[in-house]
């Protein structure tokens, strides 16, 4: 790669930049104080740039009118991104946001070096749908296609995990092989490899769609949303007999990516009629308020807040509601953090089990487990890794920057893109 090339880890949940300098990977200030942001934006209602970041998030919690945007890159692959829809005073796709985004990153590293990135070596997931090619495929276009829209001329790929092992090699030392596990915020990616004197060969690299978006999306399903109706039942509009609540609202309600499209007039028409046929008449009412009042990005960071602390077993855990009506709040105990993750922790499982198989592995060959992405603090990761692998040696890297720095240290290498990757496997 071109000393012109800038390493980029756009991620689910938070993004970095970094360049290689004098064999070292530097990580960009691409906020204030920060070589991280959150993968957010924020267009203000009454006109102003898009924001960014920390800035978006201020945004959102301060009650500024506007549109909070989170979790841009799980629409990737899919009909969502090329939809048309009135942001920021004009039409426009979920593909110009996510370019719009890039080019800030962009113009932030190029202010803070002074040079000129005409080329991205940006991270993917091994697979942004799992079992799905052909989605994928598009996917991987969809997000070359926003780079070359923000401005680079050229774009490489590298596998996640597979950036996060070069940056992580200092760790392989005390067993014949490693695996790294990246939990990001929408998809779980694994790689085994081994360390050959400073070179690290990756053995297999596999993934599946699920991170910690669909966490928090399990947690509030099971935990916030029996608040505000779901799971209730409905009068029947004519003849007797109820009926189930239904799911769809609550589903979009707990995805972070949906949550901005569902404040639309038919929505909360639906809400108010639900309400009004309801059994249980206030917990739908709350639901009317969280789309009236655009209370759905503060719902889903109480859960995310929730879950964070249930994870660490903090004294009288909980999703605090009170924004939504005075003293409304679920306690949320390991136990039920646990149970409203239902079968997260096999899937995560099978995936790294797959990975070893994948490299001709067994379980007593690996002697270092290293966690990189925020979800991995999750004690589910910490649970699956140490059943799979109970001789291996966890380790934790830098867990929102392992990427990024990797990516750094392979623009001075030849890149296999994850097409070639593939062609090498199949081969």
């Amino acid at each position: 790669m071109r000393p012109d090339t800038l390493a980029i880890d756009f991620g689910t949940s938070n993004s970095a930049a970094a360049i290689l300098e004098n064999g070292v990977p530097r990580r960009l200030p691409i906020q204030p104080e920060s070589d991280t942001l959150p993968t957010a934006v924020f267009f203000p209602t009454e006109g102003g740039g898009m924001r960014i970041g920390d800035a978006a998030s201020e945004a959102l919690i301060s009650g500024e009118p506007g549109r909070y945007m989170r979790a841009l890159k799980s629409v990737l692959g899919g009909p969502l991104l090329n939809e048309t829809r009135m942001i920021g005073g004009r039409r426009q796709t979920l593909a110009e946001v996510i370019a719009a985004f890039l080019r800030a990153l962009r113009e932030r590293a190029e202010a803070a070096t002074g040079a000129r990135y005409r080329r991205a070596l940006s991270g993917r997931p091994v697979h942004f749908h799992t079992a799905d090619p052909v989605r994928d495929a598009r996917a991987e276009a969809d997000l070359r296609s926003c780079y070359l829209a923000a401005g680079f001329e050229e774009v490489e790929f590298l596998a996640e995990p597979e950036a996060a092992a070069l940056a992580c090699r200092h760790l392989g030392t005390s067993g014949p092989a490693g695996l790294v596990v990246d939990i990001g915020g929408g998809t779980s990616d694994f790689t085994a490899f081994v360390v050959e004197g400073d070179e690290v060969k990756v053995l297999a690299s596999h993934g599946i769609r699920l991170g910690g978006t669909d966490f928090d999306q399990a947690v509030s399903l099971a935990n916030a949303m029996p608040l505000l109706g779901l799971g209730g039942e409905l009068r029947r509009e004519m003849g007797p007999g109820l009926l189930p609540v239904p799911k769809a609202i609550y589903a979009d309600l707990a995805t972070w990516a949906k949550i901005p499209f569902l404040y639309t007039p038919a929505t909360r028409r639906e809400a108010a009629l639900m309400a009004r046929l309801a059994t249980e008449p206030a917990q739908l009412g709350r639901l009317v308020r969280v789309l009236e009042d655009e209370l759905g990005h503060e719902l889903a960071f109480a859960v995310e807040r929730g879950k964070i602390a249930a994870n660490e077993n903090a004294p009288e855990a909980r999703i605090a509601m009170e924004f939504i009506e005075p003293g409304l709040t679920a306690p949320l105990t390991p136990e039920a953090l646990r149970l409203g993750m239902g079968r997260f922790g096999e899937d995560l499982r099978q995936a790294a089990a797959e990975t070893l198989a994948m490299a001709g592995l067994r379980a007593d060959e690996v002697g270092n487990v290293i966690l990189v992405g925020g979800s991995s603090l999750m004690r589910l990761v910490t649970d699956m890794a140490r059943v799979l692998l109970p001789e291996a040696t966890l380790q934790r890297s830098e867990a929102f920057t392992a990427v990024v720095d990797g990516l750094a240290l392979a623009t001075a290498m030849p890149v296999r893109t994850d097409s070639a990757r593939r062609a090498v496997a199949e081969g």
